[in-house]
């Protein structure tokens, strides 16, 4: 293999992260690390759909990035989000209860309900004031620390920090620092510390090999810098989220009268490249409605 290759993924980029999290050596791995537990600890994980069950019609709509099922019926939902998120304590609450309910049949005990845990590998600091860059919570109760449930759980890797502040060694700083790296001396450095890390640096530099993978590692890319220059130029101008939908549904109509984004664009006296992330996502999916194409467009840099 040659390592001397100038272009290698970002594995904070979620469609490297997914890519990565497919090989069941690398997910126990860094499973491993972030639950404490010896790599032979972990007998089996199996990835499970990532889009979660809708109970009702209008229910949103919830799809996560990598969902692992460990062999004690425990569930991981691991996110990677490199925009800054306001509302992650929120979004992290929303999708872990998804899980925590969606194992509920019909008829079925609450007894047998499994260890849900939500993990936030995040490209901000949500934390601030803290020099820690990894966070553990669960239930607990205030004045007497009882914990009230084992059943949920949190987990939250602030990336920035590891660049602020030195750490203990550690095999989940090991992992935070691979997530982070972005040259090919950092991924080496990781590697030599943890074999794990260096067969998901083994995988990494195959896939960066891939033509058709870094095709699509740069499609995501670019759909991260629209979604964010959309939201930019939202914020900047004052669009509300019902504008948005406005603006979606104008799109689509000329778009379905055959006219050219350049056309969509001077009609509707925007620029370009503001109309531009919308076009493409009704230009891909030309049978969604208006909302799914809503929902679609904030997924693109929120995962």
């Amino acid at each position: 293999m040659d390592k001397e290759q100038e272009f290698i993924m970002k594995p904070k980029v979620d469609y490297c992260f997914k890519e990565l999290m497919q090989e069941a050596c690398v997910r126990n791995g860094f499973i491993s690390a972030l639950l404490a537990l010896r790599p032979e600890e972990i007998q089996k994980t199996e990835l499970m759909p990532t889009h979660l069950r809708q109970m009702y019609g209008e229910d949103k709509l919830g799809i996560l990035d990598v969902r692992v099922l460990m062999s004690d019926g425990t569930q991981l939902d691991i996110e990677i989000q490199v925009a800054p998120f306001l509302a992650w304590p929120e979004r992290s609450l929303f999708y872990l209860s998804k899980i925590f309910s969606g194992q509920l049949k019909v008829g079925e005990p609450y007894e047998g309900m499994k260890k849900c845990i939500h993990v936030g590998i995040l490209d901000f600091e949500l934390f601030g004031e803290d020099e820690e860059f990894y966070s553990r919570f669960h239930l607990w109760e205030d004045s007497r620390n009882r914990l009230y449930t084992d059943k949920f759980e949190i987990h939250i890797l602030e990336l920035p920090k590891l660049r602020k502040h030195d750490y203990p060694e550690s095999d989940l700083l090991y992992w935070a620092k691979f997530f982070n790296a972005e040259r090919k001396e950092e991924f080496e450095a990781m590697s030599e510390k943890n074999e794990m890390i260096d067969k998901a640096f083994e995988k990494l530099l195959n896939m960066s090999a891939d033509d058709l993978k870094k095709q699509e590692y740069e499609e995501r890319q670019k759909a991260i810098r629209d979604h964010e220059y959309l939201m930019r130029y939202n914020r900047r101008e004052g669009i509300s989220e019902g504008e948005t939908r406005k603006l979606i549904s104008q799109i689509h109509k000329k778009i379905k009268r055959g006219k050219p984004k350049e056309l969509i664009a001077e009609e509707l006296e925007e620029e370009l490249k503001t109309i531009l992330p919308i076009y493409e996502l009704l230009s891909r999916y030309p049978e969604e409605t208006d909302e799914e194409i809503y929902q679609r467009l904030n997924r693109q840099g929120n995962h």
